[in-house]
């Protein structure tokens, strides 16, 4: 499955990728969440945890003329059990979600988020959900613009932040 819009192509990951770019892109757009003291597992997970979440759902990767800028994983709908509202039977999620900072800004994560969220309606999903730092503001914003909707908030043990659950009826 490929989806190209104004250069930018999104595809599954293939096994002869390179997770250690993926890592890469992961590690430097998450670099302003680290900065801001959020220990986002992204920040500086090693290839091999890369690989493993990924593994999760469908992976995807965006990129341009042939470069890979951005990734994220969907998953399907009641795939995780580790929140209530993620473990509905209507309800996809994704996580590890990273754009190159060089080309945030540039509408490329809208048109990811975009294509997320016709990929979960086709999986029969009836909402999209993420989760993010409570005191990432600027990521809050950004999915409240896109639709997203406050649900409740986590404290997952391997951050050292409250999270938001934020949704999307599709």
């Amino acid at each position: 499955m490929n989806v190209q819009n104004q250069d930018l192509v999104i595809r599954l990951v293939r096994e002869d990728d390179s997770f250690e770019r993926l890592t890469e892109i992961l590690h430097t757009a998450y670099g302003r969440l680290a900065v801001m003291g959020l220990n986002y597992q992204a920040v500086d997970q090693p290839v091999e945890v890369t690989r493993e979440r990924a593994a999760l759902g469908e992976c995807y990767i965006a990129e341009l003329t042939g470069e890979m800028v951005g990734t994220v994983t969907l998953m399907p709908p009641s795939f995780q059990d580790y929140h209530p509202h993620f473990s509905r039977p209507d309800v996809a999620m994704f996580g590890q979600f990273a754009m190159d900072p060089k080309l945030q800004g540039k509408g490329h994560g809208n048109r990811m988020i975009a294509f997320l969220e016709d990929r979960a309606r086709a999986l029969g999903a009836k909402e999209l959900a993420c989760d993010t730092a409570e005191p990432a503001t600027h990521l809050v914003e950004w999915y409240t613009r896109l639709g997203y909707r406050y649900i409740d908030h986590a404290d997952w043990p391997h951050t050292n932040y409250i999270s938001l659950i934020l949704s999307k009826v599709l």
